[in-house]
């Protein structure tokens, strides 16, 4: 089985839990064998790892374009994101691409204009949309999480991914596709339609998570194309497979789940901490955005200090909402109880959670949730959000509602209160972590490949 993966992160060292999840899945099926190519949206060479089934490509990795290439440039430069794979498959057979390209041409001569908001006129004459000169020189993306994740107009990015992803998918051979979250699913979507091989997109979030009711259109309607496209869903829970039914109509016969895991410690015996008498420390780890819920940890930090002073709050990461949060801290008058750390990476996150006695995670909205995991692979116990998706599988937490700041108060301070428990829920929840494994995860997803090859 060969798999071309299309993928926003990778390296889990510069990225967030996507980049975690895209690089744990990848990891798992090279341990069994699958081969796997990874489109990255970057310009510039990434080193493989030391995997021998996986191959990283980027921009780099291609040659002078050709005549046909050129022609797949011209019909992208020219057509909405969301509009690309509709296009393609509604008007050329899949693996017949350049006859598609080819009849685009010709129907736009003959005047016929039906396909919404495309500039055939421009397409036909060769006319460089305005933003051409400045698409070429921007390099195509950032690797990693923090304040400047997404530069520039990340839609003229998506595209050019999706360009990108084109251009690579014809250089290559493969069983499968394979597109994580929506920012690649419009390359997914094209890969598909150029080649006739059958499509997995896989759902780490969703619009719905990220921005509550207040949606983003155009990233809605290419999460909706996305999977009404592809030939199988991949749900990182049960919580994101009902909201996927829910919010975007999709047939729940083409869906499927498979958690998430973590890497385990390089030992096979924990090494617990020593209970300390000086400052406890409880650590937020994550995006500073609505769907992390940091405004309800603050409010329940407010609690934990009128009845257990000798505390610090830590808030590690970066985004959106920081700045309310900081204002939030000064309402609230948490100033000496309160610390943000900005956004951490690496050894950082390792020094952090070995910091901690406690990790608290109350999203709003959590489809899975990584960082708990990773706190317990640290010997931290956690309190979890029962609005995310490792709440299903992960029974060694402490569990609230994310906007009951009582209960998690109360919760908080239990673990702070009464080093029994703190040490308890370290070491069930360690061992727990162990039927967390990124291979069986990655044979779950391989099966998923096999029958959708078998019935293409």
């Amino acid at each position: 089985m060969k798999v071309f993966m299309l993928g926003w992160e990778f390296p889990p060292h510069i990225s967030g839990g996507l980049g975690t999840a895209c690089f744990g899945m990848t990891k798992g099926l090279d341990e069994i064998g699958v081969e796997v190519t990874f489109v990255l949206p970057t310009s510039l060479p990434v080193a493989a790892p030391s995997e021998s089934h996986v191959k990283i490509r980027t921009a780099a990795n291609l040659s002078t374009a050709t005549p046909a290439e050129t022609g797949t440039e011209k019909i992208f430069e020219h057509v909405s994101i969301h509009q690309v794979p509709a296009v393609l498959q509604a008007y050329g057979r899949p693996g017949d691409f350049e006859k598609t390209l080819q009849k685009l041409m010709e129907m736009a001569k003959g005047g016929k204009t039906d396909l919404p908001s495309f500039a055939l006129k421009e397409l036909v004459e060769g006319h460089e949309p305005a933003h051409a000169e400045e698409l070429q020189s921007r390099e195509t993306f950032t690797i990693g999480a923090g304040a400047n994740y997404y530069r520039g107009d990340l839609m003229s990015q998506v595209s050019r991914y999706a360009r990108l992803a084109v251009r690579l998918a014809k250089k290559d051979r493969f069983d499968v596709i394979h597109a994580h979250d929506w920012m690649t699913y419009p390359a997914g979507m094209a890969v598909k339609a150029a080649t006739g091989k059958p499509l997995v997109v896989h759902v780490h979030s969703t619009e719905f998570d990220r921005s509550g009711l207040n949606v983003n259109q155009e990233i809605y309607n290419i999460e909706r194309a996305g999977l009404h496209g592809a030939d199988r869903i991949v749900c990182v829970s049960h919580l994101t497979r009902s909201l996927v039914i829910r919010h975007y109509g999709v047939a729940q016969e083409k869906i499927r789940v498979v958690y998430n895991a973590v890497d385990m410690p390089l030992t096979d015996e924990l090494a617990y901490k020593p209970i300390r008498q000086s400052e406890k420390l409880v650590l937020f780890l994550g995006r500073v955005t609505m769907q992390k819920g940091p405004e309800y940890f603050l409010r329940a930090a407010k609690k934990v200090v009128e009845k257990y002073p000798n505390v610090r709050f830590v808030i590690a990461g970066s985004g959106d909402m920081m700045t309310s949060c900081i204002r939030e801290v000064a309402d609230l008058q948490l100033g000496r109880y309160v610390t943000f750390t900005g956004f951490l990476r690496g050894a950082d996150v390792d020094r952090v959670f070995e910091m901690a006695d406690l990790y608290v995670m109350p999203s709003v909205s959590e489809p899975f949730g990584i960082a708990p995991l990773e706190a317990l692979s640290h010997n931290v116990p956690v309190i979890i959000s029962k609005q995310s998706g490792v709440s299903e599988v992960l029974t060694h937490a402490l569990k609230v509602d994310f906007w009951d700041i009582d209960e998690m108060a109360n919760k908080i301070l239990a673990v702070l209160r009464h080093p029994p428990l703190q040490k308890t829920l370290s070491q069930h929840g360690g061992i727990e972590l162990r039927k967390f494994s990124w291979r069986d995860s990655a044979a779950k997803l391989n099966d998923i490949y096999k029958e959708i090859v078998k019935s293409a």
